[in-house]
């Protein structure tokens, strides 16, 4: 990091009032926001830094919902010290080993079972520091919806939608965002996968977990099982499925009307709204955080949703119009060739 990036020279200072002058610092990267994360080697101890804009990503969100993963046995990063004015925490290391650098056809169902058990626990927070987390209403889907269409087919792509073809677009998004308000609602994490579970001596940690919300109760099965950066048989994804449908019935979080059918709905459904959002936001990081590598994985996203919503015939139009228009035209534009995302195979 340069001696003259001034939040780095901040954080500096502050790490060194805080455990010591022999603290050191190295960077392990940026994530999908603002936030940058270091290694601080202090004596024979370690710690995570974060530095977090404050303007742009305030830190007191992060620190509520780690207290409350803790008060609920969740293992997650444990904030040592805190800087709220300029936006840095000090945190307890939970090691370099994401759940995505070992998961194998082998062992895939042991892990995403564990990762499924956890949302168990997850799922009763509903609030931080005594207040409610946002709740995940039809205008907040809306808003996640139009990022798709913002920065993906009108900034990416450059295609101009005539008044059918939104009006067919809009059509679809109604059904997506019923399918949120049908569901029961919990404590959602709002992005659960593999990048953000860490094995930590062969249990799980949770990790940036700060946008956390009340929402639907299929959201963060279907983020973990249908993960934007790698994708698993049906077979197993299936098997998943109905483990987690039958943890949610015998928590009594399912009324006694829903059957795995309609579960399965909602599932499906859900995924096709968080995938939708996502390769737009991966458009966005592109654009306007310059932070280009997640184009590589619009391909596997996008999928999902034709492959998904094919088996839905009120989707039909809007498969035919992401086929025919946004997929043609990504090719065209060479995204293709960036597609280094793993399908694994049996």
């Amino acid at each position: 990091m340069p001696l003259s990036d001034p939040r780095f020279l901040a954080l500096n200072s502050w790490i060194a009032r805080t455990l010591g002058d022999e603290a050191q610092l190295a960077l392990i990267s940026g994530d999908a926001s603002f936030r940058r994360y270091y290694r601080v080697r202090y004596l024979s101890q370690t710690f995570i830094a974060m530095d977090s804009p404050p303007d742009l990503v305030p830190v007191a969100p992060f620190i509520a919902l780690a207290n409350a993963y803790h008060d609920h046995g969740i293992l997650a990063p444990e904030v040592k010290a805190a800087e709220l004015t300029q936006g840095f925490l000090l945190l307890s290391d939970l090691g370099d080993i994401q759940l995505l650098e070992v998961l194998t056809p082998e062992n895939v169902e042991q892990y995403y079972g564990k990762a499924l058990g956890l949302l168990e626990a997850l799922q009763t927070i509903t609030s931080a520091a005594g207040q409610p987390l946002p709740d995940y209403d039809d205008a907040f889907v809306l808003r996640e919806l139009t990022i798709f269409i913002e920065w993906l087919v009108e900034h990416h792509l450059q295609l101009t939608l005539d008044r059918q073809t939104r009006q067919m677009i809009d059509g679809c998004f109604s059904l997506l965002i019923e399918n949120v308000a049908q569901q029961p609602k919990v404590g959602m994490h709002r992005d659960y996968h593999s990048r953000n579970l860490m094995l930590c001596d062969d249990e799980l940690a949770v990790i940036d977990f700060q946008d956390a919300v009340i929402g639907p109760i299929t959201y963060d099965a279907v983020s973990l099982l249908r993960d934007c950066y790698v994708r698993w048989p049906l077979d197993v994804v299936e098997a998943l499925l109905e483990q987690h449908y039958n943890q949610m019935r015998v928590l009594g979080r399912l009324g006694d009307e829903v059957n795995l059918s309609q579960y399965r709905r909602w599932f499906d459904l859900m995924g096709m709204q968080r995938h939708l959002k996502a390769a737009g936001i991966f458009c966005r990081l592109n654009y306007r955080d310059a932070k280009p590598g997640y184009l590589k994985d619009i391909p596997l996203t996008l999928s999902y949703v034709c492959d998904i919503g094919e088996q839905y015939p009120e989707f039909a139009p809007f498969i035919a119009w992401l086929r025919r228009e946004v997929m043609t035209h990504m090719t065209c534009k060479k995204l293709s060739q960036l597609t280094s995302h793993v399908e694994v195979q049996r």
